[in-house]
């Protein structure tokens, strides 16, 4: 299912119509997980490797990211397609559709970053302190026991490398400056917003805002459910998310 081309790596898996996969600051395509085989059954996903941490230190910033996105479908030869974003990977797709609105079909996303950053910065791992990195990687579920220990190593594998570190708070910053709140009502795409009841990286407040300013959205709650529902929940938000595309992008 891993593809690479040129600067591109990313996951690919069954037929029909695109959808892109845009992880998180701290993830990876792999967060998305059992969601893609549900999803795969009848769309076309593509899991795109946003490779955050390699490249130069002034390179950092969701801008740029966006750009990325758009060299990569421009080379698969991607005419336009459903975003689907997480945490940070939701403000990559809000950007992309303010610059690219003819290569979107719709956004979902969940958890997204792009209004409120403050609590962002709450995460950031600290260095050579492996019980904080696990306490704030299992605060970003409900499920303390989805923070396995390969992810907290992974975590505190990235808060024990300087340039990492540097870089992870490049984006955050960057986050903070690009807000949308001015932008998101200009954006006349179909919106599928999913959010977790108990998401204490991007509160519920934020969803509830985030539907209010889009001209076209639908906003779904998972209970029991942390910062990254198609992790928490794969079936639960698969069925959301296919429910939602049948409505709005098949017809």
């Amino acid at each position: 299912m891993i593809k690479r081309e040129g600067k591109f790596k990313w996951l690919e898996k069954g037929e029909g119509k695109p959808i892109i996969l845009l992880h998180g600051l701290m993830g990876g395509v792999e967060n998305f997980g059992d969601m893609v085989t549900y999803i795969s059954k009848k769309y076309k996903i593509y899991g795109l490797d946003l490779k955050l941490f390699e490249g130069s230190i002034l390179k950092v910033s969701v801008k740029r990211l966006s750009d990325y996105l758009f060299d990569f479908m421009k080379t698969v030869n991607i005419k336009s397609a459903v975003l689907l974003g997480n945490s940070m990977g939701g403000h990559i797709g809000l950007i992309f559709a303010k610059d690219h609105p003819e290569m979107v079909t719709g956004l979902i996303l969940t958890g997204s970053s792009g209004l409120f950053e403050n609590s962002m910065g709450d995460t950031f791992p600290r260095r050579g302190d492996k019980k904080w990195v696990r306490k704030k990687t299992e605060e970003v579920f409900y499920d303390p026991k989805v923070a396995t220990d390969d992810l907290v190593d992974r975590v505190f594998e990235i808060a024990n490398n300087r340039i990492s570190l540097l870089k992870l708070l490049g984006y955050a910053k960057s986050a903070i400056r690009h807000n949308m709140a001015n932008d998101i009502p200009n954006i006349k795409k179909p919106v599928c917003l999913i959010w977790g009841k108990e998401d204490i990286v991007t509160p519920p407040h934020v969803a509830k805002e985030f539907h209010k300013l889009f001209v076209k959205s639908e906003l779904h709650w998972i209970p029991f459910c942390g910062h990254a529902a198609m992790w928490e929940h794969p079936k639960k938000f698969s069925e959301i998310v296919l429910d939602w595309l049948e409505r709005n992008i098949d017809n």
